[in-house]
């Protein structure tokens, strides 16, 4: 695997977002609709695609919720297989399920479907009261000390020289800006802001290939290695590989995300990882051999 840049993804390869992110997913549908899903349908709504953006995973698990509410005959197993066989996927793929109930029905999830609120909960619970009023402004509408504190780094500095020192480092991640920073100091990966794509960019997120295409034209690359912690991080790099006739691109699964132990290096192997690694340190063996 010869490469010239790595290009990394945030949440559950740099810090572990298991009680912060996937908690606030889980707090905020509860919150808001007095009923929720578990960690293991958190990581089938991953699973099924298009769901790079936690607001909108967020969003899908409360249209879940409240479908069932109003007499959608399914489990969680088959609405999120149902996205998956949507070509769409995500969020537009969930509401094409839901559609599927009777007009009444329907219009009476429309109206306890509050988007708005879901999201504000979402912030106020992952960010904590001092950073929800810095980043979101105005108060929360919830108390809670913020489940950002919560995220335990995942990469050694060791990991973080070598990388830095070797090869052109980028970020791609589904993080807002301000977000996608507090964790990257908290590692000690300090990278150009032209070296990072975040939800807050112009370029279409994960799965769609153009934010990795786009990092590697900054980074002046022509063999891009790529780690995340979905299926989603291998399939970009993989449409990366379909689209980008100048480069090649490896997509590296990684195993302390939702994906863990021998099912989750399967479900990689099957979904076309080039590598599966224990964690993102092991990138440092896997290109040991490279000579930039």
């Amino acid at each position: 695997m010869q490469v010239d840049a790595v290009v990394l993804d945030i949440d559950g390869v740099l810090v572990d977002v298991a009680d912060s992110y996937r908690r606030a997913i889980i707090e905020a549908v509860d919150r808001v609709c007095g009923k929720s899903i578990d960690r293991e349908a958190v990581q089938s709504f991953k699973n099924a695609g298009g769901f790079n953006d936690d607001w909108e995973l967020t969003d899908a698990a409360a249209l879940f919720v409240l479908a069932r509410r109003e007499g959608l005959r399914m489990d969680v197993e088959e609405f999120t297989d149902r996205i998956a066989a949507d070509d769409d996927g995500g969020i537009e793929a969930a509401k094409r399920v839901v559609a599927e109930l009777p007009s009444v029905a329907q219009a009476r999830v429309r109206d306890q479907w509050d988007t708005d609120r879901l999201r504000d909960t979402f912030q106020a619970l992952y960010l904590g009261e001092e950073l929800y009023r810095e980043l979101e402004g105005g108060d929360p509408p919830v108390s809670a000390p913020g489940y950002i504190t919560d995220e335990a780094t995942l990469v050694d500095p060791d990991t973080i020289d070598h990388l830095t020192d070797r090869f052109a480092v980028g970020v791609l991640t589904g993080r807002p800006a301000a977000e996608a920073e507090i964790a990257l100091e908290r590692v000690g990966l300090d990278i150009p802001d032209a070296h990072r794509i975040t939800m807050d960019d112009p370029e279409a997120g994960k799965p769609d290939p153009e934010g990795l295409i786009a990092l590697a034209d900054r980074l002046d690359a022509e063999r891009v290695a790529f780690a995340g912690d979905t299926l989603d991080d291998v399939r970009t790099a993989r449409h990366a590989d379909r689209t980008d006739d100048d480069r090649v691109y490896y997509g590296i699964g990684v195993l302390t995300g939702g994906l863990t132990g021998e099912d989750g290096r399967r479900a990689f192997s099957a979904d076309g990882a080039d590598a599966v690694l224990d964690d993102v340190n092991g990138l440092v063996d896997l290109l040991e051999a490279v000579d930039p």
